[in-house]
């Protein structure tokens, strides 16, 4: 029994010897690769840096007045401007419609391209991830099992074959990329720049769903606001067709009259149906915006006289524009991808260092079931030719980095003239606003005197009906100016960013809730 012990201890000891030995040359050959990843650890490729601001201090070539012009009607309060001023992140909220809110809350809720755009920024952010893994070892663990008969030998010859026995084969491999010239890192960072891409494709998603709502409310409510004014006009010539008849069966009117008078009621009744073909049209809209099919309703009915025309509007300042715009963000996230890519490319050319290393064990009837078997490998690799593979893939990341950079360019020079456009409507809307508020009014006053002074015989009928029909034109004419005004001021807010680094209640991420003037890429 004690032969068969002290056997046992010197089996351990041989068995621990061998574990001490190969974690002596894993050390060895570990410690020689990072000391060449130390001396050679750069990445390669060019370092990411933001494209500059453009040296641009305004929206427009001449000043903007301090307040536009007012008009005491529906959407014709004065605005001003507040240079710097920050955007609420749920900057509709302006408008003090609670009705418009609730539009929005349905839309941010049922509307599946927001969906579709979520569940992509979930996908990047994963493969950012996954990529990430390549920056540690792979450790995969094995068992293989045989059953087998051997044949005895004797002097080379067989002799004899053994009874069927097992083998059972248990180990770990253990392999390392060593990232020494950075094209894992180089990819890495691609995937995470992809990934803040589609974080900004969300944003955009989110920015135009919520602004075609509202125009699209809007634009629902001024079509109401024409019907009903058309409404209104209709039974005023009802009314007057009515005394002109009354007139004509008592000799003050001629047949002339009453046809004239007939015509130009149905002249206005005739644009009636285009204009509730086209409320009908912008309420599929709004119930496909809003998630709905087009047999259900939507509850809200929105007016123009419902909404508030914000007054004081902020403007941010030109330096600020680029971090606020989500397409600008897109392309600057994409020139970021390009930008790591070119690195991929260029650590594809140079050597790459692998090590890797085995330990395994083996137990079989008639066998030690504690031997053991190890190895350990080291490798580089460097391409010699390839046929101008990798250097026509690093060429072509390269232009693809100026194409993406022409593009970004281009973004940038788009969404200063969206901001310009809209201070120009705005300021365009307000006089117009304040001409058609006075043309409506005046055609009103025209008209009433025209229809007293027929009754009481002083002027012909052709001089009513044409009072009637300026009279027309502008009451339709001021509605529209009035929804011209919601419209552009909702349009400003888009073309200024939509304020998404201020609301942090919908999409949660690191970057939708960060200010864009302390992000940086």
């Amino acid at each position: 029994m004690r032969f068969d012990q002290t056997k046992e201890r010197v089996r351990a000891r041989a068995y621990l010897s061998q574990y001490i030995d190969i974690t002596r040359l894993i050390h060895a050959v570990t410690g020689a690769f990072l000391i060449t990843a130390t001396v050679c650890g750069c990445a390669v490729g060019p370092d990411f840096h933001p494209v500059a601001a453009p040296a641009v201090n305004g929206y427009t070539s001449k000043p903007l007045p301090a307040y536009t012009a007012s008009a005491d009607v529906i959407g014709g309060a004065p605005q001003s401007l507040q240079p710097g001023g920050d955007i609420p992140g749920k900057w509709w909220s302006l408008f003090h419609s609670a009705q418009l809110d609730r539009l929005i809350d349905q839309a941010l809720k049922a509307n599946p391209n927001l969906s579709a755009a979520q569940a992509a920024l979930r996908e990047a952010h994963e493969y950012a991830a996954a990529e990430q893994g390549y920056l540690y070892p792979s450790v995969n663990a094995y068992v293989a099992g045989i059953r087998e008969r051997r044949l005895f030998y004797k002097t080379g010859v067989p002799n004899g074959i053994s009874s069927p026995f097992n083998l059972l084969n248990v180990g770990v491999n253990v392999s390392y990329t060593l990232d020494v010239f950075g094209g894992i890192r180089r990819q890495v960072e691609a995937y995470q720049a992809q990934s803040e891409y589609q974080q900004f494709l969300l944003e955009a998603a989110y920015l135009t769903l919520t602004a075609n709502v509202v125009t699209t409310a809007i634009q629902e409510a001024s079509l109401r606001g024409q019907i009903g004014a058309t409404l209104k006009l209709i039974n005023d010539e009802r009314d007057q067709l009515n005394i002109v008849e009354n007139e004509f069966e008592l000799g003050g009117a001629s047949q002339a009259d009453v046809m004239a008078q007939k015509t130009t009621l149905a002249q206005t009744e005739a644009t009636l149906p285009p204009l509730n073909k086209q409320l009908q049209i912008e309420r599929d809209l709004l119930r496909f915006l809003t998630g709905h099919f087009p047999n259900e309703d939507v509850s809200e009915n929105l007016n123009l006289s419902d909404l508030l025309l914000p007054q004081n509007l902020p403007l941010s300042l030109p330096s600020q524009l680029l971090e606020q715009r989500p397409d600008v963000r897109q392309y600057q996230a994409l020139l970021h991808v390009a930008s790591a890519e070119i690195g991929v490319a260029t650590a594809n050319m140079l050597p790459q260092f692998t090590i890797s290393g085995g330990l395994g064990s083996y137990a079989a009837e008639g066998v030690d079931p504690a031997i053991l078997a190890w190895n350990v490998a080291a490798g580089i690799t460097q391409p010699i030719f390839e046929g101008g593979i990798l250097m026509h893939r690093r060429r072509a990341a390269i232009e693809a980095y100026n194409q993406v950079l022409a593009e970004y360019r281009y973004t940038v020079v788009i969404a200063f003239q969206n901001v310009a456009d809209s201070l120009h409507a705005l300021e365009s809307d307000a006089d117009a606003l304040k001409a058609e508020a006075i043309a409506e009014r005046s055609a009103s006053e025209s008209y009433g005197l025209a229809r007293d002074q027929y009754q009481a015989g002083y002027i012909p009928y052709l001089s009513l009906l044409v009072a009637e029909n300026s009279y027309q034109q502008t009451i339709i004419g001021l509605v529209q100016a009035e929804a011209s005004r919601y419209a552009d001021t909702a349009a400003l807010f888009q073309a200024l960013g939509g304020g998404w680094w201020n609301r942090s209640d919908f999409i949660a991420s690191d970057v939708s809730s960060q200010d864009p003037r302390s992000l940086k890429p």
